[in-house]
């Protein structure tokens, strides 16, 4: 089992390099489907902290535009899947050394980030009606679902080598897709929500998942302030989305980034 600061050692895993989308969105197309499994739990560690963060990055994007998104009066946002996904990137960029860079086509950590890069712009692009629709404010396209939406295509493309979920205690979740497993349900409440758990730090052990070997990790998410208004107070009221709120408040656990490794 192995507890990382998640800042420390993204720091520590992102190499300099030059890429942009239509680079990246080209050589996901050309994958070739021999890759390179991972050999030790620091790459693993590595591999999970550059997935969550993208994950993290492309939904910041989304929260972002949901003035615009949610925009009734306006048809045509001109948000598309290249927009979201370069933006992405640059957030990413920003919280790291560098950008992103594919040194191995082969490598498992380059196929499954650039199936993730795809996926967000695939995801964007095929949901274009709803962002588009003129005459409804509210259209549902809120980072969780996105992040959803996300997560199954990436899911589709390389579910035989990895899987990433968004999930939370059961008193939070909102969507049956989220609701954890026992693995994850026993380690966020015996880990992440433990008083003696470091604040940000994420959770690794090797465990198995659907009878498969595979190397897991819990990154922590927490309620930021602009969070509140759905899931903030007052508890039970509905929010926008229709659901209850929760009463949480900013900084406290949300839930956890779950990425699954699958091994030989």
């Amino acid at each position: 089992m192995h507890a990382i600061d998640f800042a420390a050692a993204f720091r520590k895993i992102v190499r300099k390099g030059g890429c942009n989308y239509v680079a990246v969105f080209f050589l996901t197309a050309c994958l070739s489907p021999a890759i390179s499994a991972p050999t030790t739990a620091a790459t693993d560690i590595e591999i999970a902290v550059q997935l969550a963060d993208l994950l993290r990055s492309a939904r910041t994007v989304i929260a972002s535009k949901q003035n615009m998104i949610n925009k009734p009066s306006t048809g045509d946002k001109g948000l598309t899947g290249a927009i979201v996904t370069r933006e992405a990137l640059a957030i990413f960029h920003k919280r790291s050394s560098g950008p992103i860079s594919f040194d191995d086509p082969n490598a498992l950590s380059d196929r499954l980030l650039r199936a993730q890069i795809a996926a967000i712009g695939e995801v964007v692009d095929e949901n274009q009606s709803t962002i588009n629709r003129p005459g409804i404010g509210f259209k549902g396209f809120v980072p969780a679902v996105f992040a959803r939406l996300v997560n199954e295509r990436f899911k589709d493309k390389v579910g035989l080598y990895a899987e990433i979920k968004v999930t939370a205690p059961m008193e939070l979740v909102r969507n049956r897709k989220a609701r954890p497993d026992h693995w994850e349900r026993e380690n966020i409440r015996n880990k992440l929500m433990s008083p003696d758990w470091r604040k940000g730090e994420l959770f690794s052990a090797v465990a198995k998942k659907l009878r498969r070997k595979a190397f897991r990790v819990l990154v922590p998410k927490y309620y930021g302030k602009n969070c509140l208004s759905c899931h903030g107070g007052p508890k039970g009221e509905m929010d926008i989305t229709g659901y209850p709120k929760e009463g949480v408040k900013a900084g406290s656990l949300a839930g956890a980034i779950s990425i699954t490794l699958y091994r030989p």
